[in-house]
């Protein structure tokens, strides 16, 4: 599941604005320069750099920025693949800012420069001072590994960690801010300059946003595959009229669902409650049975239930699994098991509704690639997305948002919502340029709307788009669309693999193979290569296929082939949203 991160347009809250009200009204002794005045030419540079791959640590890199101007500090902000590991030693003052993607995996604006500064022959950097954020999701194993890793390597060559690294969750927003407001000032600590920017502080917060959702409306729910297929996939068009909003092809629309009702009265039932216990949520009163519904994960475990689980049922294999730290061996344990599957395991267990409520994670939004236009559906958003059901342990399960867009959703529900835009994946600004994509099941969400986006533009720029699925009888999602898009010449190249049609399942990285020559000759007039779909075999899969057919078709070594992929990925032309 594609759990994507949500970028900041706004770089403080009220607290902080207030904070800085009071600061500025009692300066006395340092000079006060409003937004525009020539800067101090000895305030202290501090760098930032950030590692992304949907803009949100780049957001919050740019909020760094902007609160160190107000103690003095000359702030540079650098993407990771916008600077080498030469410039990266030669800094004094570092504040490092990355999430993590896929299995602990580095973002792929980072990936370089994490592979020079782990080299042996990367020099000491005693001279450095440097804190770390960390952007991640704890329901992964390898939670924020990507910024513990930076944490570990840059003390590992000697830089003073003058602020302890933060692991923020997907709720990152508290705690960021508190890490800016920690790390800055001690970044500034000896500084004699101070400078406040009003212009910067005064901008406001989005209007809509994870805490205050848009309340949008369903105005079509549509099944894209047929009715025989082994996989339910679906259309939907939300309006967002009146909303004021605006967003981009490549953005995201996050989804705030509620619960299974069904589910809320099973677990419920087996942990021995009324579901009327009034039980405390953010300071407020409210049914045990409504905080099930609407505030609390209660399909996927949460660690600490699952280790309160094996320390009340005292059962001898979950705790074998727990004391070894075998991730893999719990992974295999808890797969297809959900939270009420674990509760009718171990019936003998008992929660109050408090004890049960403690061991729950808060319910999370979820992010879904956008597949329409912006700009060809300003009062729309349009949704690509496969249902999540299957049969485990005896029961039926289903996806927790996904279900609810297709099963709860109706003329009188709100879809509370929010975008995240994507400063990455984004349609070339130039429209002469060829675009490849690659986008198998719903990975075809984004590049519906790159299509979409390039017909609004009357882009000249050839569009090759490689789709596959399980079969095409039942799974070509969009198949009329697409072969109107084909016949007006708007898709210059359309390229399928149907994995299950043929007895040798081929996939879209074969197709790619087959066409290695002419893919290599797009790159060659300056194409972008686009990826979307599945972080964990696809994605890796289509890479290893582009190192392939650049090493072959352009007679290049491996080493070669590995740095014409890096100049891509440097030049932001092989971008992905994966998950």
């Amino acid at each position: 599941m594609k759990t994507p991160l949500i970028p900041q347009d706004a770089p403080f809250n009220e607290l902080q604005r207030a904070w800085l009200n009071g600061f500025y009204s009692g300066m006395h002794t340092h000079m006060v320069q409003i937004a525009g005045a020539v800067k101090p030419s000895n305030a202290r540079t501090i760098h930032i750099i950030y590692g992304t791959q949907t803009g949100t640590s780049e957001s919050l890199a740019h909020d760094a920025a902007t609160l160190a101007k107000t103690h003095g500090l000359s702030p540079k902000v650098y993407g990771m693949d916008e600077i080498d590991l030469d410039t990266l030693t030669s800094f004094e003052y570092l504040v490092v800012i990355t999430s993590t993607y896929g299995d602990g995996e580095m973002p792929d604006n980072a990936e370089m420069l994490w592979q020079s500064i782990c080299q042996d022959s990367t020099p000491r950097l005693e001279n450095m001072k440097y804190s770390v954020l960390a952007l991640g999701d704890s329901s992964y194993d390898k939670f924020c590994q990507a910024g513990i890793d930076w944490d570990n390597r840059l003390a590992e060559l000697g830089a003073t960690r003058i602020e302890q690294r933060v692991d923020c969750d997907v709720d990152y927003e508290d705690a960021a801010e508190s890490w800016l407001n920690s790390v800055i000032p001690l970044m500034s600590e000896g500084s004699t300059t101070t400078l406040i920017d009003i212009e910067q502080t005064a901008s406001d917060k989005p209007k809509y946003n994870r805490k205050n959702p848009f309340p949008a409306k369903m105005l079509v729910n549509r099944l894209l595959t047929a009715k025989d297929s082994s996989k339910e996939t679906r259309h939907y068009e939300i309006s967002i009229s009146g909303s004021g909003l605006y967003y981009e092809a490549g953005d995201a629309l996050n989804v705030i669902p509620s619960n299974c009702p069904q589910l809320v009265e099973d677990i419920i039932k087996a942990i021995g409650c009324s579901g009327d216990e009034d039980e405390p949520v953010n300071g407020q009163p409210m049914p045990f049975r409504e905080a099930l519904m609407v505030h609390f994960e209660i399909k996927q475990p949460a660690k600490e239930f699952i280790a309160e689980i094996a320390l009340r049922s005292g059962d001898q294999e979950l705790n074998g699994i727990l004391e070894s730290g075998d991730k893999d061996k719990l992974s295999d344990y808890l797969w297809g098991r959900d939270t009420l599957d674990l509760l009718l395991q171990f019936p003998d267990v008992e929660f109050t509704a408090a004890e049960f409520l403690g061991l729950l994670k808060p319910l999370q939004h979820r992010a879904y690639s956008i597949s329409s236009s912006g700009n060809m559906y300003p009062e729309t958003v349009h949704l690509t997305v496969a249902s999540v059901r299957y049969h485990s342990h005896g029961r039926e399960h289903k996806g927790v948002c996904s279900t609810f867009l297709a099963d709860l959703v109706n003329e009188n529900t709100e879809v509370k919502c929010f975008f995240a835009p994507n400063k990455i994946f984004k349609v070339p600004e130039d429209n002469d340029l060829p675009v490849i994509m690659v986008g198998p099941g719903t990975g075809i969400a984004p590049f519906r709307a790159f299509l979409q986006e390039r017909q609004y533009r009357n882009a000249k720029g050839k569009n090759w788009l490689f789709f596959g699925d399980r079969n095409a009888a039942t799974d070509f999602l969009y198949q009329d669309e697409l072969e109107e898009m084909l016949k007006s010449g708007l898709l210059t190249q359309l390229d399928l693999a149907f994995s299950r049609d043929q007895q040798q399942k081929i996939y879209v990285q074969d197709r790619m193979k087959e066409h290695g020559a002419q893919l290599f000759n797009w790159l060659e007039e300056g194409g972008y290569f686009f990826v979307c779909g599945d972080a964990y075999r696809m994605a890796k899969d289509v890479d290893t296929a582009l190192h392939e057919i650049i090493a072959k078709h352009g007679k290049l070594s491996e080493q070669e082939a590995i740095d014409y992929v890096n100049m891509l990925k440097k030049n932001k032309r092989y971008v992905r949203d994966v998950y």
